[in-house]
C-alpha cells in the first residue's frame, strides 16, 4: 500500500500560520498529482489545494487563494501547505491525497487514489 504521511497540524490563533508537510511513497509521489483537503463534521470533504510534482504547477481553491501556498520537494518526496492569515472557517482535519493528475485542476476528492491518515488544524477567533 502507498503511504502518506501528514504532519504540523495544530492550534492556532487567528491570523496565525502553520505549515503542513505530506511524505508519500517515491513512485506515487514522481507519477501523480498531490493535493491537500479537509473536513469537518458533517460535511463532505473538500478540495484546499494540488501540485503536479512533475511541473510544479498548482491550484487552489477559491476560499484559500492568496493564503495558502502549496509547493514540493521531489528530492524529499514532500509536499508542504504553508497556511497564513487562517482563520476560524479553515478549522478542520486536513489529509493529503495522490491522484490522477486531472485531480489537480477539478479538486475532487473522487479522484484521489491515496489517502493520508489526516492531521487536526484548529484556529481559534
Amino acid at each position: 500500500q502507498v503511504q502518506l504521511v501528514e504532519s504540523g497540524g495544530g492550534s492556532v490563533q487567528a491570523g496565525g500560520s502553520l505549515r503542513l508537510s505530506c511524505t508519500v511513497s517515491r513512485n506515487t509521489f514522481s507519477s501523480v498529482c498531490v493535493g491537500w483537503f479537509r473536513q469537518t463534521p458533517g460535511k463532505e470533504r473538500e478540495g484546499v489545494a494540488g501540485i503536479y510534482s512533475g511541473s510544479g504547477a498548482t491550484f487552489y481553491a477559491d476560499s484559500v487563494k492568496g493564503r495558502f501556498t502549496i509547493s514540493r520537494n521531489n528530492t524529499e518526496n514532500t509536499v508542504y501547505l504553508q497556511m497564513n492569515s487562517l482563520e476560524p472557517v479553515d478549522t478542520a482535519i486536513y489529509y493529503c491525497a495522490a491522484g490522477i493528475y486531472g485531480m489537480c485542476q477539478t479538486l475532487n476528492r473522487n479522484e484521489a487514489k491515496f489517502w493520508g491518515q489526516g492531521t487536526q488544524v484548529t484556529v481559534s477567533s
